[in-house]
């Protein structure tokens, strides 16, 4: 299960940057997350509970996860296609010569931190 290691970096690389940005708390991490990623989403939601509740920036923290869909280019034909619905295959030509060009990535998108009361 590599998804607890993928938390701990989240973790490691938000912290930092509310460190730097003056951040006491998170309130919600948005994570952008390619369907052929290898993710199981289930298994980082619940790494991600265990994981923040032990940083006092996280604790309580949401982890958001926004799907990029998988896209793969034909090669032969210069088609781009929807990787799961039709494998490694391009639908409009039959060409084999494809590759993927979307879809693995894992991108930390945004940050929420809670509102602060005005002084």
């Amino acid at each position: 299960m590599h998804e607890l290691g993928i938390v701990f970096h989240i973790i490691k690389t938000v912290e930092a940057a509310g460190r730097e940005n003056g951040v006491k708390r998170v309130k919600a991490v948005t994570l952008e997350l390619g369907e052929v990623s290898g993710v199981v989403g289930d298994y980082l939601q619940d790494c991600w509970k265990w994981a923040a509740a032990r940083s006092d920036m996280l604790d309580g923290a949401e982890l958001r996860v926004a799907t990029i869909p998988a896209r793969t280019l034909c090669e032969a034909c210069g088609h781009v296609y929807a990787t799961l619905e039709h494998g490694r295959t391009c639908p409009a030509c039959g060409s084999g010569q494809t590759h993927l060009v979307q879809g693995s990535e894992m991108l930390i998108r945004d940050i929420a931190v809670p509102d602060e009361p005005p002084l």
